[in-house]
């Protein structure tokens, strides 16, 4: 950011809190900004305050404003950029209301013209994305960042079709200027699952948006034309085990394949729009033939031909330690439930910075 400086123009003298334990079963959402963390901004203030940098000389004057901001009981700061002359009201003591953006993306979810009817796949699969870029050698990538809206990430493969994700939760983010587009789209992420039907998933706000320069390199993401040794390769790099890896792969549940996108067409279960444990149910209760087309490799299922698997997928009941868990899976659908739950938390997580004090969030579903 450009140096400027703050003026303070009236500040609210309650008390802020210190950031609350990690917590996961609190109901009760608090501010994550830390004590310390203001103090380095104003040591004497005691509102919040946003990210910025103090500009050392020119005029440090505390000025008030006029009796109408007071009368509002709102914190409020002056930007001031001296090179441009400009000044710019920004409030700075409004956390985001995370129930109120949970609702209104679940506002949005349902549409007959596009897909199955929902844009919760293809939601989820954007807070997947752009989570799944995780090296946890070299602490790149992760949901940190929200850097696929830049080239060259955008166009990487395995990203095709995500940017009408991205353009649909843009009125979210023009109506919620204060969330980061980095938290809005790993929160999409939980509202697509759990208005699905899915398993109640914690979540905890603070990501913080990147620029261009952070994009992650391309190849992070699974290949769906490899087998498991290509899949651990992926997953083990991020931090996952054998049983997360499968747990995460629950969520073909929902969506389908679309050839102008990933080039596999069709969906895995006959319930694209609802989250269950179908898709283990239906790798082993089906059998896999390969498809005769001019597309990539894939399978479809032998009796109707109307379902589809990809070489990734079978991969899990091929490979002697995976097939264990989806065995699991496709009896018991509370413990893949629970397991989902831990490991798209996890995932969601991967890249960003924590001190452990941070509170966690869950959410109601809409009626």
């Amino acid at each position: 950011m450009s140096s400027f400086r703050f003026i303070r123009c009236f500040a609210t003298r309650t008390r802020a809190p210190k950031t609350s334990a990690f917590v996961f079963g609190s109901m009760t959402p608090l501010s994550t900004v830390s004590v310390s963390f203001r103090n380095r901004i104003f040591p004497s203030a005691r509102s919040y305050t946003a990210q910025t940098t103090e500009k050392k000389g020119g005029s440090g004057a505390l000025l008030w404003i006029g009796a109408g901001l007071i009368a509002a009981g709102a914190g409020y700061y002056f930007f001031v950029y001296p090179e441009a002359g400009v000044k710019t009201l920004v409030p700075v003591n409004k956390e985001p209301d995370y129930q109120k953006i949970y609702d209104q993306i679940a506002d949005i979810l349902e549409d007959n013209d596009w897909d199955d009817g929902s844009w919760g796949p293809v939601l989820l699969r954007l807070a997947w994305h752009a989570a799944g870029t995780y090296d946890k050698n070299t602490k790149t990538g992760g949901s940190n960042g929200a850097t696929m809206r830049f080239t060259p990430e955008s166009d990487h493969g395995a990203n095709a079709g995500l940017k009408a994700a991205r353009d649909k939760l843009e009125i979210i983010k023009k109506n919620n200027p204060e969330i980061s587009y980095s938290d809005l789209w790993s929160l999409a992420g939980v509202v697509a699952v759990q208005e699905m039907g899915g398993p109640k998933i914690p979540w905890i706000p603070g990501r913080k948006d990147a620029e261009a320069v952070a994009c992650s390199p391309d190849g992070r993401l699974p290949d769906a034309s490899k087998g498991s040794s290509h899949l651990r390769d992926i997953f083990y790099r991020m931090g996952f085990d054998d049983r997360e890896i499968v747990a995460l792969a629950g969520a073909h549940a929902l969506g389908r394949c679309h050839p102008d996108r990933s080039g596999f067409e069709g969906p895995w279960t006959s319930s694209p729009i609802m989250f269950t444990n179908g898709y283990y149910q239906e790798l082993l209760g089906k059998k896999w033939v390969e498809k005769k087309w001019k597309g990539p490799k894939q399978f479809i299922d032998k009796e109707t031909g109307e379902l589809m698997m990809l070489p990734a997928d079978l991969a899990f009941i091929q490979d002697k330690a995976f097939k264990p868990y989806v065995e699991q899976y496709a009896k018991n659908e509370e413990l893949f439930f629970k397991d989902f739950a831990a490991a798209f938390h996890k995932l969601e997580e991967l890249g960003v910075p924590r001190t452990g004090d941070e509170k966690v969030y869950y959410f109601k579903t809409k009626e």
